[in-house]
């Protein structure tokens, strides 16, 4: 019989390994599947973390795979389901966050009825919610990096507005004035709230113990949506009913070469890219146009990587700054460039760990959605934290057939400007 007490559902890769990162450190044994499985075999953790990709599809997809891993968390046991999206709310005018919310409250408590909250804050990478505005850092959401995202880009901060835009439920606020008074006064927010027709609520948090008062707020409550953040103050109302582990976090020993992929186009990452090639290691940038081109860039870029590998760390980047994207998708469209980009570093990422490569790192939500796929990853052993939002974990794959491959899956927005060197760093300690 499963054991599983909280079911998530995530809606990236990256997403799922930084949530799954705080369950463990906040002392739940976790285990992340990445797609729904189309068994009911019972996991033996205290969490269970299902990675789709979906951030970016059709919304009628997106809801089609969320409830199918809702109805495979409920074959579980589960007691709570948690949706988990970015912690900058990453989304489209359509979705996916209000479609797949509705829908999973429709599923839970009937069509329309229902309540849950609206929470992507994560203090610890300076993402806080103050009266219902998303902040990254010192500057609003739609001052920052996110406004020029090639994918979802972000010109609202406001979360109370950017959710009624896409759900049918009406949407409220829980400001932060109530969070800093405790869980008591927070659960009684949700009930007038409700009490009103509001069907979501954004609820501010602008630190660590407005999390914690957030999750004991939250006890009981069948369906939460929220960023990571939130994960932190919710193991404690399982208290009870945890195993301590002291271990959940160690992994087998790393070995194997080492290699870095990196599709992500934010500001940290750019940085990030800089910094590795400023400091004179190996790096290759991968050009949309002449993959759009024909061009066998995977063969000529896995070619350029293997004499080098046995000498450190390698990157491959299609990382680019806003304006140089702008342009490549001017030339091939957004879309299409995107799914170049996706597939072309995927099929690198195979090649290298076919050549050796047991310690990869990936950068960016789409790209580290395709490489899992690409790997052939069913499951994913969490390890120790690099940076907050990402730890290193262990994977198997058909690719290293009888041995494990160390993964790491960085949130574009996610890391210090020497997250690479640091992450490998960790391995050899």
């Amino acid at each position: 019989m499963s054991t599983c007490l909280l079911g998530c559902i995530a809606d990236d890769f990256t997403g799922a390994t930084d949530l799954a990162n705080n369950l463990v450190r906040s002392g739940m044994r976790t285990v992340q599947i990445n797609g729904v499985p189309q068994d009911s075999a019972a996991v033996d953790a205290d969490a269970v973390v299902v990675a789709l990709k979906s951030r970016t599809i059709a919304p009628q997809e997106a809801v089609a795979q969320s409830l199918r891993a809702y109805s495979w968390l409920k074959s579980q046991g589960v007691q709570q389901i948690y949706f988990k999206y970015c912690s900058t709310f990453d989304s489209t005018p359509q979705g996916n966050i209000g479609p797949v919310t509705d829908a999973l409250l429709d599923a839970i408590h009937g069509p329309g009825q229902g309540f849950t909250i609206v929470c992507p804050a994560f203090p610890q990478n300076q993402r806080t919610v103050f009266k219902g505005h998303l902040f990254v850092g010192d500057v609003l959401l739609s001052d920052s990096g996110m406004a020029h995202h090639p994918l979802t880009p972000m010109h609202d901060a406001n979360l109370v507005r950017v959710m009624q835009a896409q759900t049918q439920r009406r949407v409220g606020l829980v400001q932060h004035s109530t969070v800093a008074q405790g869980p008591q006064a927070i659960r009684d927010a949700f009930a007038q709230l409700q009490a009103q027709g509001v069907g979501v609520a954004v609820v501010d948090a602008i630190s660590n113990q407005d999390l914690m008062h957030m999750g004991q707020a939250l006890q009981g409550m069948p369906l939460v949506t929220a960023g990571s953040g939130v994960a932190i103050g919710l193991a404690q109302n399982w208290a009870g009913q945890l195993v301590a582990d002291q271990q959940a976090s160690q992994l087998v020993p790393a070995s194997g070469w080492r290699a870095v992929v990196s599709g992500s186009c934010s500001q940290a990452t750019n940085a990030q890219v800089a910094h590795w090639v400023v400091s004179g290691r190996p790096a290759l940038a991968i050009d949309p146009l002449a993959l759009a081109a024909g061009q066998d860039v995977v063969a000529q870029a896995l070619a350029w990587a293997k004499p080098l590998l046995a000498n450190g760390p390698v990157l491959l980047y299609a990382t680019a700054n806003a304006d140089a994207v702008k342009a490549i998708q001017a030339q091939l469209g957004a879309q299409h460039a995107g799914e170049l980009v996706e597939h072309a570093l995927s099929a690198m990422a195979l090649g290298l760990v076919q050549l050796g490569v047991g310690q990869l790192l990936v950068a960016g939500g789409e790209t580290s959605g395709a490489v899992v796929q690409a790997l052939g990853v069913a499951r994913m052993t969490i390890g120790p934290q690099i940076d907050p939002g990402v730890p290193w974990t262990s994977v198997h794959s058909p690719a290293a057939p009888g041995r494990a491959v160390h993964v790491a899956l960085k949130s574009g927005n996610f890391g210090s400007v020497d997250f690479f060197e640091k992450a490998f760093a960790m391995l050899e300690a």
